[in-house]
């Protein structure tokens, strides 16, 4: 009973710790002067692993979509990029990624670009058709899981 009793309370008292480690990375570039906050967090660091919400390819300035799919893919990479940043990871430290695609005959040329600016060792990776994304004009949603 005495070794229970302090294994709950060894417990209870790590608790905080573990809860302490989960840290909300929102870059500067992702701020809206003006606006409410967002409805999500960019990415979440919690311990050594980084979880990076869906990324659409609309700038972060304007918050337009580009006409030129590729475009579009790199900018959705470039926003990923910009909250690797944020914790001193980048690219490398990309374990798995998820790409939604409206189009799936997109894929071809999603992956010219994904595969120039992501270097093997790449990755794990799942890409997946969808009906639509949050924003119409939008192809492509680029998700991902990184660890140092």
């Amino acid at each position: 009973m005495r070794t229970l009793f302090h294994l709950t309370s060894c417990l209870v008292l790590l608790l905080p710790l573990a809860e302490a480690q989960k840290k909300i990375v929102e870059p500067e570039e992702f701020a809206r002067p003006g606006q409410d906050a967002p409805m999500f967090s960019p990415g979440i660091l919690d311990g050594g692993t980084l979880y990076l919400s869906g990324q659409l390819g609309s700038d972060l300035k304007t918050r337009k979509i580009p006409d030129n799919f590729e475009a579009e893919v790199r900018t959705s990479l470039e926003n990923i990029r910009v909250i690797l940043k944020a914790v001193n990871m980048d690219y490398s430290d990309l374990v798995s990624v998820q790409i939604f695609l409206t189009d799936m005959s997109l894929f071809p040329r999603m992956n010219a670009v994904y595969s120039s600016l992501i270097k093997a060792p790449r990755p794990a990776r799942a890409t997946v058709g969808v009906a639509a994304l949050a924003s119409p004009q939008a192809h492509i949603e680029i998700s991902a899981i990184a660890r140092k």
